[in-house]
């Protein structure tokens, strides 16, 4: 059981509040994991900040979505896999390249493939692309600043993604189908049939 709180907008600090508020106008509800990040106004702040600049970037906002994906797989962080898991799937990632993703593959969309590749790889190098991994992903189309957009993604997921592990938020329901369990060891993942 999780020793942080799960914040509402009433029970929140106040620099956290207005965080809270657009996450409800965007979503419906407060997502467990912000509600947790709402303790520090630091965190949640930053937080949105990036988010938002993310999602102002060159990617589509499928592309984005098998970043954030892969991201959450990568760092075994099993809250963010269930939330963008749905995300992916509302914004038309095949299921199949969702499903392959949970499961430590990769699309079978090329250019998916080669973002959700240099996502993980930033991830398991600590951003020391080779000018191989950099070379893959401009020979799928994208573009040198398109990598600084990649790692943009990594960086905005990553809070969610340590957050989730720190704090383990209880799932939504409207997440639960999507529910993820990260490996024990080795790749890919435990996920319900």
């Amino acid at each position: 059981m999780s020793s942080y709180p799960v914040h509402t907008i009433e029970s929140a600090p106040a620099q956290s509040k207005p965080v809270l508020q657009q996450l409800q106008q965007a979503f419906g509800l407060i997502p467990n994991i912000a509600a947790a990040m709402a303790a520090s106004p630091a965190l949640i702040n930053g937080f949105i900040g990036l988010f938002e600049r993310v999602h102002a970037s060159s990617l589509t906002e499928p592309q984005i979505q098998v970043l954030l994906l892969t991201n959450a797989v990568t760092n075994a962080s099993e809250w963010p896999v269930a939330f963008h898991t749905a995300l992916a799937l509302k914004e038309g990632v095949h299921p199949a390249d969702v499903d392959a993703i949970r499961h430590g593959g990769l699309p079978g969309d090329a250019r998916l493939a080669a973002l959700s590749t240099l996502a993980r790889t930033l991830i398991e190098k600590r951003g020391r692309l080779a000018e191989s991994d950099q070379g893959r992903f401009l020979e799928a189309g994208f573009s040198s600043e398109q990598i600084l957009e990649v790692i943009a993604v990594v960086a905005a997921s990553t809070i969610t993604n340590y957050t989730g592990s720190v704090t383990r938020p209880a799932l939504e329901t409207p997440f639960e189908e999507f529910a993820w369990q990260a490996p024990t060891s080795g790749a890919g993942c435990i996920c319900p049939p």
